[in-house]
């Protein structure tokens, strides 16, 4: 490991004697790759780190659109679990055909504004993963 590490220190030192030994111009020319090179670097840099904050925002806004979604499927689902509650007392004291139907109605909007969070929360959460 000595000897391969004193041979690349040799190969180095031969670059550095070959760039001292090379007129004026070449190294003029090196100098300004170089420099190219790390602006081009330094620009691929500072653009990752814009996509990484934009990334990161869009991020943080979709994990409170989840918690909000989520928030209201909960409500929700506590509020039709109380009307069913309610119908269920309601229909043990013989409600009428006209109020049962519009429980039915508002049990099945319900059912149905559930389903669509539901899928609009998976939705979400797949997009969180994503990004």
């Amino acid at each position: 490991e000595v000897h391969k590490l004193n041979q690349q220190l040799e190969e180095k030192n031969g670059e550095i004697q070959q760039m001292i030994n090379q007129p004026p111009y070449e190294k003029e020319r090196e100098i300004l790759r170089l420099q190219k090179t790390l602006a081009e670097k330094e620009k691929a840099q500072a653009t990752s780190d814009v996509l990484c904050r934009s990334l990161t925002d869009e991020t943080h806004q979709l994990q409170r659109k989840l918690a909000s979604t989520a928030e209201m499927c909960q409500h929700l689902a506590k509020c039709l679990e109380e009307k069913q509650r309610k119908e269920k007392r309601n229909s043990d004291d013989q409600i009428p055909t006209e109020r049962s139907n519009q429980l039915l109605d508002n049990e099945t909007s319900l059912q149905t504004l559930i389903c669509n969070l539901q899928d609009e929360n998976r939705m979400l959460k797949q997009k969180v993963a994503h990004v």
